[in-house]
């Protein structure tokens, strides 16, 4: 009981204070690419927990992007486990407001190697959208009649992604590298005349347009150090995400699709986490990235200017 109520005292002041939200699509926070994960010499670890995460995230234009996600990590054996991520979604912006699940995470999880001073892990992984990426709104800027709206507000990315990464952990370091591939095209089919109706015309053509579209090719690298100490443990890091290939889609103006310009580049992260740890079972971390670098065209709407993660982990 007194560590549920730490744990409550703790998220209450915390989200009340200052939160952001995550920036890329996905693959960086599963499996062997998660940031501040546990070293151990020992391979029997706990490898099952739960995890409770919300995030509030601002975008370039005026959406806020809210997410509340339940983190479950199922151990196999002492040596794979398997990830399930089930987020719930919504977005307030000057357009409208949507709401609804996110698209669901899953990946497999094995240590591939153990040293006395590393281990490496690798991971399989998949993102299963939760709708097509085309969800509308309809309010006076949109004449009152159903409109698609920008990515920026959609709960789902509309596109089936498969995943791979490899880590190596030691007690000081975390090192990890991920690829992430659209493998479908969404239905998104948000276009400027889509809201004929809103006052400044200037800001709805601020919202980069890529109908039907297939994201390009994303890499990551993630460098962390860590330093950990009986009850908590913090870190310092890097996260630098290349688009490696360009979008597809149908841009302004046409309806031909075409390979989109300016939408491969650098996303850079600089970021920081504080863990606590109550006992071997329970646990709260935050984890605050501040983007230094963007590219320059986003249809995707996969932005943010900042990241703070906030979870409450049990392991059992």
């Amino acid at each position: 009981m007194k560590n549920f109520i730490a744990v409550m005292l703790f998220l209450s002041i915390t989200l009340s204070a200052y939160s952001q939200g995550c920036s890329d699509a996905g693959f960086c926070t599963m499996g062997a690419m998660k940031p501040d994960q546990n070293y151990s010499k020992r391979i029997a670890i706990k490898l099952r927990s739960i995890e409770f995460n919300y995030y509030r995230g601002t975008s370039l234009v005026t959406p806020i992007i809210y997410a509340a996600t339940i983190d479950f990590n199922l151990g196999i054996n002492d040596y794979s486990s398997f990830q399930i991520k089930l987020p719930y979604q919504w977005v307030e912006g000057s357009l409208g407001e949507t709401a609804g699940m996110g698209d669901i995470s899953l990946s497999y999880t094995r240590l591939l190697k153990a040293t006395p001073k590393w281990n490496i892990n690798g991971t399989l992984g998949a993102k299963i959208p939760s709708n097509d990426g085309n969800t509308t709104v309809n309010n006076e800027f949109t004449g009152n009649v159903d409109a698609p709206i920008h990515m920026y507000y959609q709960q789902s990315l509309g596109s089936y992604d498969a995943i791979a990464g490899v880590s190596a952990i030691s007690s000081k370091w975390l090192i990890a590298a991920g690829i992430q591939v659209a493998l479908t095209r969404n239905n998104n089919q948000f276009v400027w005349g889509n809201f004929p109706d809103y006052p400044f015309q200037d800001y709805v053509r601020k919202y980069n347009i890529g109908r039907e579209l297939l994201r390009g090719i994303d890499v990551m690298l993630r460098v962390e150090r860590n330093w950990r100490f009986t009850n908590f443990n913090f870190s310092l890091g890097a996260l630098p995400i290349y688009r490696i290939t360009k979008d597809e889609g149908i841009p302004p103006g046409s309806n031909e699709r075409t390979k989109l310009p300016n939408t491969t580049g650098l996303a850079l992260a600089v970021l920081g986490s504080f863990g606590y740890h109550f006992d071997v079972n329970n646990s709260v971390k935050l984890i605050q990235g501040i983007k230094l670098v963007d590219r320059d065209f986003n249809p995707d709407g996969l932005t943010r200017d900042e990241v703070l993660s906030i979870s409450y982990v049990y392991k059992f």
